[in-house]
């Protein structure tokens, strides 16, 4: 195998691991994306849609679950790797 100059260690090794700066992006992004649909949730067209069909607007949601889904994957690969 060629080398090119470079610790050919795959995705999980070498000094930086990959895998769990991976991770702590994602932690990151979540908790951003869940602090933003929270703020969204306070501004007054996200109330309006809220009185009027009982349920949170489609962009709070989108941001909600979006947020949660990269924590929780963040977590994931925080501990694996």
């Amino acid at each position: 195998m060629a080398s090119f100059g470079w610790q050919e260690t795959g995705v999980a090794g070498g000094s930086i691991d990959t895998t769990r700066m991976l991770g702590i992006v994602l932690i990151v992004a979540g908790t951003g994306l869940a602090f933003w649909a929270y703020q969204m949730s306070g501004e007054f067209g996200a109330r309006v849609t809220e009185t009027f069909s009982g349920s949170l607007a489609d962009g709070v949601t989108v941001r909600y679950v979006g947020g949660a889904a990269s924590f929780l994957v963040g977590i994931y690969l925080v501990l694996k790797g």
